[in-house]
């Protein structure tokens, strides 16, 4: 019995790494695709073969919280893009083969890109060199020129996620939210920044380009402005005319329920429920997240963008906030009813538990929590429970 258990392994494995040849459609996202988020600190190989047991299809996974060969992972130095870290990327190479064995496909995310380094690996400080100086698009075009040069040959990579949640409107007077559905500020902020770095539409273009010359045919997908607000893609001017791009936000508003802000500080907001958003309070459920999202879905129909390019790339909510089932319940049943790809966040978190919907919506428990002052490595109590039922039952 292990033998051949061992040789199906062998064979999902080639299977993966069978070279794109330079004709071959990418038609893994022609129909709607289900998965989750694996936003790491230390990546195991085990984690993928819990991810099979759950059902899932693919995983977005990010590599910029592992431990780095220099200053950042695989970039070496965000303030001044060299060449990819060779040590990082035989680091990264050997995941990708983990999740090969395990057929799971992936989709790789970087948080950090030249010129942008990820927050949480910057003093907790936002980096938008990028969106100000034309000098790290060109070191970010070259970083993605020399990984699509290196992962091209991985099969189970079934796309390039250019950047997570973007923000070049930081720091130029756009307010972040608005009235649910109200988009025209977004409008007004483009007009002024067109042909500037802040125009990442340009910025996105601009990297295709590159990418398809060493790699014509591997999907490549797009997050929106302002941290992957759908209402953000309202202000693209085009389409870029190529079939393999996939058109990204992701959810997690009203962001005074969702966060853990809610929960630790106190503040007591339940869904469905009155929650402050913009300048004002608005009652969300699942019709004000359909107002929420109506610019969008309005832009991408006008467009002729196909739903199946279209993805939420994260959606979540902290797993005690009041309401949390039924929030997930409400976004789900969005996305699947406009057939729209997804992957929750997250599964099985490394570094905090409050998206780990395994553990229900309960405390983790003083003897948990004495137990890693110990310096101990205590399991988590994962099981069944109504909050993951939601998310389970997706791949039932």
């Amino acid at each position: 019995m292990k033998f051949f258990e061992n040789m199906s392994f062998l064979l999902i494995a080639f299977l993966c790494f069978v070279n794109i040849s330079p004709g071959q459609e990418n038609d893994f996202w022609d129909i709607q695709r289900k998965g989750a988020n694996c936003f790491n600190k230390v990546p195991e190989e085990q984690w993928f073969r819990d991810v099979t047991e759950l059902g899932l299809e693919w995983v977005r996974i990010t590599y910029d919280k592992w431990e780095p060969e220099q200053r950042d992972f695989l970039i070496g130095d965000a303030s001044d893009y060299d060449g990819l870290v060779q040590k990082d990327l035989e680091k990264l190479k050997e995941v990708i083969s983990w999740a090969a064995k395990y057929g799971i496909q992936l989709v790789i995310t970087p948080l950090s890109l030249p010129g942008s380094r990820y927050r949480q690996n910057n003093e907790n400080k936002p980096d938008s060199r990028l969106w100000e100086d034309y000098r790290y698009w060109d070191q970010a075009v070259q970083f993605w020129t020399d990984l699509a040069g290196e992962l091209r040959e991985y099969e189970n990579v079934v796309a390039y996620n250019l950047i997570n949640e973007p923000f070049p409107e930081l720091g130029t007077g756009l307010q972040e939210h608005y009235k649910p559905g109200d988009v025209s500020e977004f409008l007004e902020w483009y007009r002024k920044v067109q042909g500037t770095p802040r125009d990442i539409y340009a910025f996105y273009e601009k990297i295709i380009r590159e990418i398809r010359k060493v790699d014509p045919h591997r999907a490549i997908i797009l997050d929106a402005g302002w941290y992957g607000q759908p209402g953000a893609f309202c202000y693209w001017p085009e389409t870029f005319g190529d079939e393999n791009i996939l058109y990204s936000f992701h959810m997690y508003e009203p962001w005074e329920f969702t966060s853990n802000k809610n929960f630790r500080e106190k503040n007591n907001y339940v869904y469905p429920g009155p929650v402050p958003f913009g300048n004002d309070t608005v009652y969300w459920d699942k019709n004000t997240i359909a107002l929420y999202f109506k610019p969008f879905l309005r832009w991408f129909q006008e467009k002729d963008i196909p739903a199946n390019r279209i993805v939420a790339g994260e959606f979540g909510c902290m797993r005690r906030n009041e309401g949390a089932t039924k929030y997930l319940e409400d976004i789900l049943d969005f996305l699947n009813k406009n057939k729209f790809h997804w992957a929750f966040y997250s599964f099985r978190e490394d570094e905090w538990d409050g998206y780990d919907y395994e553990l229900g919506t309960e405390a983790l428990g003083w003897d948990y929590w004495q137990a890693v002052e110990r310096g101990e490595n205590p399991p988590k109590p994962r099981k069944d429970n109504d909050l993951f039922d939601v998310i389970k039952s997706q791949f039932d």
